[in-house]
């Protein structure tokens, strides 16, 4: 038996088509989506690519897009002064942070200043916090594409034993408490978690989100269960260069699983579809507000 494959690209491509639809019907209602992003100079080349790729996206959407860009040496007060003119600017329905942010920047501290409705990411503590109460969806982008990807197989939660390797505060731990609310049994654990490999053999669903290439191999994967790997990891090609890998060896783990989701070209996609989706659904309730403020 060989696993079927949980296909990110096009889950991602159906969100897609759903979020230009919407986006359409924002533009003809006279209030077309829109997201702003800051981006400072950091001499980071991955976070000006990705910039210039979103903003290509948002193009073919038709979702506005706004790079403010800060020079490099920009400080926490700088940074600051521009979330807070993006947060007061009625026009602006979405904002985002590009990563890494200068030394001496305190990251934490600027994305709880994002105002929590235009926060796209999930990253501002008060929309993590309504998470974990259940009032909010508004969760990091890959936990809710994970969600997505395990929806893709028909998966009902409620009741599996769902293993998350990895506790991070952006990913691992709003995965597990997304899964929680599905009424799945969570176990969250670490690459120091005693008994990993029997924990993992124990696991219906298996999460890895650790960032540890290879930390899944194929014997510690329960036969038929669903893999969704999060990891995201440079190594070595072989051949003089470098290749993205995830957490799980693929090759092992697709002889047991009975799904599992590739890197690249797995949960990566539906991030940013989800992104997107997130701006749409901000402008759409940014104009359900102004057309309460106006009746």
């Amino acid at each position: 038996m060989r696993a079927k494959t949980i296909d990110g690209k096009a889950i991602a491509q159906d969100l897609r088509v759903n979020v230009g639809i919407r986006a359409a019907k924002l533009a003809e209602a006279g209030t077309p989506a829109r997201l702003d992003a800051v981006l400072v100079d950091s001499g980071d080349n991955g976070a000006r690519v990705y910039a210039e790729n979103q903003a290509r996206t948002c193009e073919q959407l038709g979702i506005g897009y706004t790079l403010h860009e800060l020079p490099a040496g920009s400080d926490q007060r700088a940074v600051r002064a521009k979330v807070d003119e993006l947060n007061a600017d009625r026009s602006v329905h979405a904002v985002m942070v590009h990563m890494p942010l200068p030394e001496g920047v305190n990251e934490h501290a600027i994305k709880a200043r994002i105002d929590p409705d235009k926060d796209v990411e999930g990253v501002n503590p008060a929309n993590i916090g309504n998470v974990v109460y259940g009032r909010s969806m508004k969760a990091p982008c890959t936990a809710l594409a994970t969600l997505r990807m395990l929806d893709h197989t028909g998966v009902d939660l409620k009741g599996q034993r769902c293993v998350v390797v990895g506790a991070s505060a952006h990913v691992g731990r709003p995965i597990a408490v997304l899964l929680m609310q599905r009424e799945a049994t969570v176990i969250s654990c670490n690459k120091f978690t005693r008994g990993l490999e029997d924990l993992c053999r124990s696991a219906d669903v298996l999460i890895p989100a650790a960032g540890v290439a290879g930390l899944v191999t194929g014997d510690m994967v329960k036969p038929g269960a669903i893999v969704v790997d999060v990891g995201v990891n440079r190594v070595d090609n072989g051949e003089g260069g470098l290749k993205t890998v995830g957490d799980a060896a693929l090759g092992q783990v697709a002889r047991v699983a009975g799904w599992v989701s590739p890197v690249p070209g797995g949960v990566g996609p539906v991030t940013v579809a989800v992104l997107l989706h997130n701006v749409v659904d901000a402008a759409e309730a940014s104009l359900a507000r102004c057309e309460g403020d106006d009746g």
